[in-house]
């Protein structure tokens, strides 16, 4: 069976993280877009609230097929302690039933242990299994970092025994 990242990313960080793991696993590779507008201030604060009230949004895709995968990657910047509303509103749409599931989340500081913790509740209840997880520090840190970071934890953490 095949494996998939599916990510979304404000910024560039969780991008490179999973454009790194998809190179070294041989993943494809799905970003979730956020339909809703989330730049400028006044919209960053509304993007936290929803955040940490688990609120969906609209997205794109609007739903995926993982029939073919096997083992599905979930990663998501840090907002408020939790994971993005896009990554949320994805994870609820899929069919995860008899999926290993492998969560990551990057973050400036802190909160990406939670955010994973929330998200592992919600892959579990619908029926995947949670076979890793790790965060990465993305503050000032740069792309070319960042890869390097990623490279090192699929490399610790051993994620290609996982295809």
């Amino acid at each position: 069976m095949k494996t998939i990242i599916i990510y979304y990313s404000q910024t560039e960080s969780t991008r490179k993280v999973a454009e790194t793991l998809a190179l070294s696993l041989k993943a494809d590779i799905c970003e979730v877009k956020d339909l809703k507008e989330r730049d400028g201030l006044k919209n960053r604060f509304g993007s936290l609230v929803d955040a940490f009230r688990e609120n969906k949004t609209e997205i794109y895709p609007p739903v995926l097929n993982l029939e073919e995968y096997g083992t599905v990657y979930f990663g998501t910047p840090t907002w408020a302690n939790n994971a993005a509303p896009a990554i949320i509103t994805m994870i609820d749409r899929c069919d995860l039933f008899g999926k290993d599931v492998v969560l990551f989340a990057t973050m400036s500081n802190s909160g990406g242990d939670s955010a994973i913790e929330k998200m592992e509740k919600k892959v579990k209840a619908r029926g995947a299994r949670v076979i890793e997880q790790f965060t990465i520090k993305t503050k000032d840190k740069s792309l070319s970092q960042l890869e390097k970071d990623s490279e090192s934890i699929a490399q610790v953490l051993d994620l290609d025994i996982y295809k």
